[in-house]
């Protein structure tokens, strides 16, 4: 597991996070919701050391994380950024062959080509894996990175809004995968992201971050309530139920609903299929 205890970071006079204590769990998917601003994307920032914490530590199978070198850590945990910079003269499939640099150092065996071949068929890059990134639309792109990180094959997978520039249609096929992930393969993802009906419905837990403080913590469906979301967004909503799945509608409409007691009933398909 990821520990992350009593974690405190300060950019200048302001405190982002404020004794903040997170553990990942092995198998589940784990999503960081809250406000902008809350602290979401520096709180897994600091969990996969690519920045370094005030005060407070993180351990990795109670192994403090400063402790493993880069090499070894990048074979246990890998990251998708919010923001990535890479020469857009790559085409899909050097960007997701990066993924198995912890492995080959650039020299791929069949084990890494095939990992590679995995990875695209799952984020439907096959056709376009020849095409150059500059070529792509931004939500094509967002799913390269998204599959350079599935290549590379880590127990644990951190992602930093991965939906970001996707459509709904892959926004879906993206969090199925990572359900598969966590189902299929027994790995450990955690995700940021703003979409709560979808970090509800794929999630095993929720951690809700607030002014930099943990303002909820546990699984999804126990935080689907409006007086929980009310506190974390600050905004009324209503919640109600399709098909045994707690959904929350946050516009202007929602006043109403929630007077009505209910939510427009419709159907759910099953997660994976």
């Amino acid at each position: 597991m990821v520990e992350a205890h009593a974690i405190v970071k300060r950019y200048g006079p302001r405190t982002v996070l404020n004794q903040v204590s997170v553990t990942v769990e092995p198998g589940q998917l784990t999503s960081f919701i809250g406000p902008n601003g809350a602290g979401k994307s520096t709180l897994l920032s600091i969990m996969t050391r690519l920045v370094p914490a005030d005060a407070g530590e993180v351990r990795l199978d109670g192994r403090p994380l400063a402790r493993y070198d880069s090499r070894e850590l990048a074979r246990r945990i890998s990251v998708l950024r919010q923001f990535n910079h890479v020469p857009l003269r790559l085409t899909v499939r050097e960007l997701v062959s990066f993924g198995r640099f912890p492995y080959s150092h650039g020299r791929l065996t069949k084990a890494d080509e095939e990992a590679v071949d995995r990875a695209l068929a799952a984020m439907e890059l096959g056709d376009i894996q020849h095409k150059l990134l500059d070529q792509l639309s931004g939500g094509q792109r967002q799913r390269a990175f998204i599959a350079m990180v599935v290549a590379q094959e880590t127990d644990y997978v951190f992602l930093d809004e991965p939906l970001n520039n996707v459509d709904m249609k892959h926004a879906v096929q993206v969090m199925k995968l990572l359900r598969r992930l966590v189902e299929e393969e027994g790995r450990s993802v955690v995700v940021v992201m703003h979409d709560v009906n979808l970090a509800a419905y794929y999630s095993d837990r929720v951690v809700a971050l607030k002014e930099g403080c943990v303002a909820f913590d546990g699984p999804a469906q126990d935080m689907m309530e409006p007086a929980i979301l009310k506190n974390v967004f600050g905004i009324d909503v209503a919640v109600g139920e399709i098909h045994s799945c707690r959904v929350c509608v946050y516009f202007a409409e929602a006043e109403q609903l929630a007077a009505n007691g209910h939510v427009a009933q419709g159907a759910i398909a099953p997660r994976l299929k």
